[in-house]
Protein backbone atom coordinates (compact mmCIF):
# COMPACT_ATOMS: atom_id res chain seq x y z
CA UNK A 1 0.00 0.00 0.00
CA UNK A 2 1.32 3.44 -0.87
CA UNK A 3 2.09 5.55 2.22
CA UNK A 4 -0.89 8.13 2.51
CA UNK A 5 0.47 11.48 4.59
CA UNK A 6 -1.47 13.88 6.01
CA UNK A 7 0.59 17.46 7.62
CA UNK A 8 -1.41 20.05 9.17
CA UNK A 9 -0.33 23.05 10.88
CA UNK A 10 -2.38 26.07 12.50
CA UNK A 11 -2.80 28.30 15.32
CA UNK A 12 -5.59 27.57 17.72
CA UNK A 13 -6.73 28.88 20.97
CA UNK A 14 -5.64 26.49 24.09
CA UNK A 15 -9.37 25.45 24.33
CA UNK A 16 -9.71 24.43 20.72
CA UNK A 17 -6.75 22.46 20.67
CA UNK A 18 -7.80 20.41 23.70
CA UNK A 19 -11.48 19.69 22.16
CA UNK A 20 -9.40 18.88 19.08
CA UNK A 21 -7.54 15.85 21.16
CA UNK A 22 -10.47 15.10 23.35
CA UNK A 23 -12.31 14.14 19.81
CA UNK A 24 -9.49 12.20 18.13
CA UNK A 25 -8.80 10.48 21.87
CA UNK A 26 -12.98 9.72 22.29
CA UNK A 27 -12.65 8.04 18.62
CA UNK A 28 -9.99 5.96 19.74
CA UNK A 29 -11.41 4.65 22.60
CA UNK A 30 -14.64 4.39 20.85
CA UNK A 31 -13.83 3.11 17.54
CA UNK A 32 -10.93 0.87 16.06
CA UNK A 33 -10.39 3.39 13.63
CA UNK A 34 -10.03 7.09 13.25
CA UNK A 35 -11.56 9.13 10.53
CA UNK A 36 -9.71 12.26 9.08
CA UNK A 37 -11.58 14.71 5.81
CA UNK A 38 -8.97 17.22 4.31
CA UNK A 39 -9.66 18.63 0.82
CA UNK A 40 -12.75 17.02 -0.04
CA UNK A 41 -10.32 13.59 0.74
CA UNK A 42 -11.89 10.69 3.39
CA UNK A 43 -9.10 9.02 4.91
CA UNK A 44 -9.99 6.19 7.28
CA UNK A 45 -7.37 4.69 9.81
CA UNK A 46 -7.49 1.52 11.69
CA UNK A 47 -5.99 1.40 14.70
CA UNK A 48 -5.42 -2.03 16.77
CA UNK A 49 -6.28 -2.88 20.35
CA UNK A 50 -3.00 -1.73 21.46
CA UNK A 51 -0.49 0.95 20.08
CA UNK A 52 2.57 2.07 21.67
CA UNK A 53 2.60 5.74 22.87
CA UNK A 54 6.06 8.14 22.85
CA UNK A 55 5.39 11.69 24.70
CA UNK A 56 7.97 14.53 24.57
CA UNK A 57 8.18 17.68 26.00
CA UNK A 58 10.65 20.27 24.97
CA UNK A 59 10.36 23.66 27.24
CA UNK A 60 12.62 26.27 25.21
CA UNK A 61 13.05 30.39 26.48
CA UNK A 62 11.21 31.39 22.89
CA UNK A 63 9.19 28.11 22.22
CA UNK A 64 8.43 25.33 23.75
CA UNK A 65 6.88 21.77 21.99
CA UNK A 66 4.75 18.95 23.27
CA UNK A 67 4.14 15.71 20.81
CA UNK A 68 2.04 13.32 21.36
CA UNK A 69 2.84 10.48 18.83
CA UNK A 70 0.84 6.80 18.39
CA UNK A 71 2.19 4.42 16.12
CA UNK A 72 2.04 0.40 15.59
Amino acid sequence: MDLIEIADKERLSREDAAARLRDLADALARNNEVVFERGGMRITVHVPDEVDLKLEVEVGDEESELEIELTW
